[in-house]
C-alpha cells in the first residue's frame, strides 16, 4: 500500500489549508485523509493511480510538500491513518522531509520503505524504481505548477469530460462552455502541457506499482529468512 504525508508550506504565514485539501482529496480519491499533526495530513491508498491524482492535486496550488511512502502498512480496516504503522509510514515521513529539502525542485519525493536489515535486491531495485517514479512525477508536477488560471479553467473542463484528454470534440465543447474560441482552447491545451500530462500519468502509476511490488517482494523474502532463522534456532 501507499502512504501519503502532505505538509503545508509556509504555514506560519498562511491560513490553515488542511481542511480544504482534505475535502478536495475526498472528492478525488476513495482514501481517507486526516490531519496527522499541525498543518500536516496523511492518507493510505491502495491504488497507484489515486496516488498520482492526489499528489498532483496537492502540487497544483504550490502550497504543499508531498511525501509518498511505499511498503508495509499495518492498519485495521476502517481505522484512522493515525493508527497505522509499518515501513510505508516511515518511508512517507522520510519522503516529505526530503521534499522539504528539494530546493528549486518540485517539492515531491518517493521513498521505498524497508523493514531494516538486509537491503539487497529486490530492495535496491525498489529504491531505483521509486527514484524513477519520483522523476516522472516531478516532471509532471512542473507542468502542473506552471499553469496559469486561464489554462486551468480549460484543463479542468477537459478533465471533467469523460475520457477528456484534449480531444478535438472535447475542446469544441469546452470552448462553448467557457464562451471562448476553439483556437483559444487549443492554445491553452498546448501551452499547459495537458496532453503530455495525460500521457505521462499512467507511466508514473506503473512505476509506483512496480516499485511497490519490488518492496513487497523484499519484505516477503526477509520474512522467509526470519522464519528460517527462527526454525534453525529452535532445533
Amino acid at each position: 500500500m501507499y502512504v501519503l504525508t502532505i505538509d503545508q508550506r509556509g504555514s506560519t504565514s498562511d491560513v490553515d489549508r488542511v481542511p480544504e485539501l482534505i475535502s478536495d482529496l475526498a472528492r478525488l480519491t476513495s482514501a481517507t485523509f486526516e490531519r496527522s499533526v499541525g498543518d500536516e495530513l496523511q492518507g493510505v491508498l491502495d491504488s497507484a493511480e489515486q496516488v498520482v491524482d492526489a499528489a498532483l492535486h496537492a502540487l497544483r496550488g504550490g502550497h504543499w510538500y508531498v511525501g509518498i511512502g511505499l511498503g508495509v502498512v499495518q492498519l485495521a480496516p476502517g481505522a484512522s491513518p493515525r493508527e497505522g504503522s509499518g515501513s510505508a509510514f516511515v518511508a512517507a515521513r522520510k519522503a516529505v522531509e526530503l521534499a522539504k529539502g528539494a530546493a528549486g525542485q518540485v517539492p515531491l519525493s518517493v521513498v521505498a520503505g524497508t523493514m531494516g536489515g538486509d537491503t539487497r535486491t529486490p530492495a535496491q531495485e525498489g529504491d531505483m524504481t521509486s527514484a524513477h517514479a519520483q522523476a516522472v512525477l516531478r516532471l509532471i508536477g512542473r507542468l502542473v505548477q506552471q499553469r496559469t488560471p486561464a489554462q486551468w479553467r480549460v484543463v479542468d473542463r477537459l478533465r471533467a469530460l469523460e475520457g477528456g484528454a484534449g480531444r478535438h470534440g472535447g475542446q469544441k465543447q469546452v470552448a462553448g462552455e467557457l464562451g471562448i474560441t476553439e483556437q483559444s482552447v487549443s492554445r491553452a491545451v498546448l501551452r499547459s502541457g495537458w496532453q503530455e500530462e495525460w500521457a505521462a500519468r499512467p507511466a508514473a502509476a506503473m512505476l509506483l506499482d512496480h516499485a511497490h511490488a519490488l518492496v513487497a517482494a523484499g519484505a516477503r523474502a526477509q520474512g522467509t529468512r526470519a522464519e528460517r532463522a527462527q526454525t534453525e534456532g529452535d532445533r
